[in-house]
């Protein structure tokens, strides 16, 4: 028994081995924080072109009095114009909303995305606006995060098809012809 004992401390005392446990404790953190500030880039990137996109297409909206440009219309304008959203046409949902300044009441918070896993939906709420009126312009569109299991990706809420939401708002004001 006493052999077996020390056969043990020694096994205890030895110190081969152990940068390979510290590895192991380790490398997991060290690959989410990596696999996370890619993911974290890419929804960035989408993010900020998405909102370019709708400030370029809601800024000629604004600069071409006399039209009215309908929803798809403004659809493919924005997919032009936002080409890191991957099958932007499929997965961008667009609303325009109607606002009165003088007696504000805010939009709904909630806001309809696509959802691969579902049937198509018409489109929520698109009204061109009369002369001087206030419109809000909102797109949603989906993505599939790049790692959906670890990391960032696997925080992030989705949808039934396993896409995520990017959402953009511009305003402008409908000029009269």
């Amino acid at each position: 028994m006493t052999g077996l004992l020390k056969h043990f401390r020694r096994k205890w005392r030895d110190e081969k081995g152990t940068a390979t446990v510290e590895f192991v404790v380790v490398f997991p953190f060290f690959l989410g924080v990596l696999l996370s500030s890619f993911e974290l880039s890419m929804i960035t990137m989408r993010e900020t072109m998405l909102e370019r996109a709708l400030d370029l297409v809601v800024r000629d909206i604004r600069l071409e009095t006399g039209s009215a440009p309908q929803h798809d219309e403004i659809k493919s304008l924005v997919c032009e114009n936002a080409p890191v959203i991957p099958d932007c046409e499929l997965n961008l949902r667009l609303e325009m909303i109607r606002i009165d300044p003088t007696n504000w009441v805010a939009p709904e918070a909630t806001f309809d995305c696509t959802d691969q896993s579902e049937e198509v939906q018409p489109v929520r709420s698109f009204v061109n606006g009369m002369d001087n009126e206030l419109m809000l312009l909102r797109a949603c569109a989906k993505f599939e995060p790049i790692f959906p299991g670890a990391g960032l990706g696997k925080q992030l809420d989705k949808d039934g098809a396993g896409m995520a939401a990017l959402v953009a708002t511009s305003a402008f004001v409908q000029e009269p012809m």
